[in-house]
């Protein structure tokens, strides 16, 4: 049987988090801070390390692998961009939008997951980089295991032909669509826009400002059997999209998501989650500015069994 949600993470730990200004051509989300490369640093392992140890606290399961100092990369502590493990034994190594991005897909980090985990293959569609052709991961894309369908807003992050070609390999159905900003700026990952839990989908409909895809998108959220709930631009820009449904070695669920993301939630809202899972925030905001990502970007799920 399919699952929805897992109970291991790889995360890593940075070696020089960063403003980077090659990725924020195309993430509205980055904001730089007038502080020190040491001062960032600092706060950054300290949210990052309070982050793993509130999870382990609840029972979930974190593989910590420490960023390489060398070549610096900024945004190492999103993993999710990068790569996805399968149920199947299945690992997908994706196509990065900027180059300094690239240096993340570290081969020693399969290895050292690999003396713990059945990897039975590994694919890796980084050379399309070359066409540049874009598919960043679980950031791109936001998987509905249960219905075997892919959720993915275009962007200069999520190319569509290679987004059909990735699913129809998996034997998933493409759900695409284009999400904006209030400016009218494409947002530039999908994971920002929704997160499907078990049961319940968190999504800004509001971004989809084309009718059909718009009707289209509910429609078939709905035909699944989800709850919807539709957050506003202004919830979203808080992360209140970037979330990840998790489960601990006992099977009780949570919704990760950062403390910004759960104060902007209306009790409403949160009175719906509960229904489902339990929330579990983290407190993660020079993360959250500096680097224009959230909770669930720092987090790729293991599917693959354990040797």
């Amino acid at each position: 049987m399919r699952s929805q949600i897992t109970d291991t993470l790889l995360m890593i730990r940075p070696a020089a988090f960063g403003f980077n200004a090659e990725t924020a051509a195309s993430n509205a989300f980055q904001h730089n801070l007038s502080i020190s490369q040491a001062e960032v640093q600092q706060k950054v392992l300290f949210e990052f390390d309070a982050f793993v140890g509130k999870l382990r606290s609840h029972g979930i399961q974190v593989e910590v692998i420490e960023d390489s100092p060398s070549p610096p990369k900024p945004d190492a502590i999103f993993p999710n961009n990068w790569i996805s493990f399968h149920a199947d034994g299945n690992v997908f190594l994706y196509p990065m939008c900027t180059p300094n991005r690239r240096a993340e897909r570290r081969p020693e980090i399969l290895e050292q997951l690999a003396q713990k985990y059945n990897l039975t293959t590994i694919t890796d569609l980084s050379p399309a980089e070359i066409e540049n052709r874009i598919l960043e991961g679980t950031g791109s894309m936001v998987f509905d295991h249960i219905h075997r369908k892919v959720y993915a807003c275009l962007s200069p992050r999520t190319e569509k032909s290679l987004l059909e070609e990735y699913a129809a390999r998996i034997g998933y159905t493409p759900i695409v669509f284009t999400s904006l900003d209030e400016k009218g700026g494409e947002i530039y990952h999908t994971n920002v826009v929704m997160c499907v839990g078990e049961g319940f989908v968190v999504i800004c409909l509001d971004t989809i400002h084309n009718p059909e895809e718009r009707k289209f998108v509910a429609h078939t959220l709905k035909s699944d059997g989800n709850t919807i709930i539709d957050i506003s631009i202004p919830q979203m820009n808080q992360f209140a999209g970037n979330m990840l449904q998790v489960k601990n070695t006992d099977g009780d669920t949570f919704l990760v998501m950062s403390q910004s993301a759960s104060d902007a939630l209306t009790e409403e809202q949160k009175a719906t989650l509960h229904r489902h899972t339990a929330i579990l925030p983290v407190s993660i905001p020079t993360i959250e500015t500096i680097g224009g990502g959230s909770a669930r970007c720092m987090m790729a799920e293991i599917f693959c069994t354990k040797k």
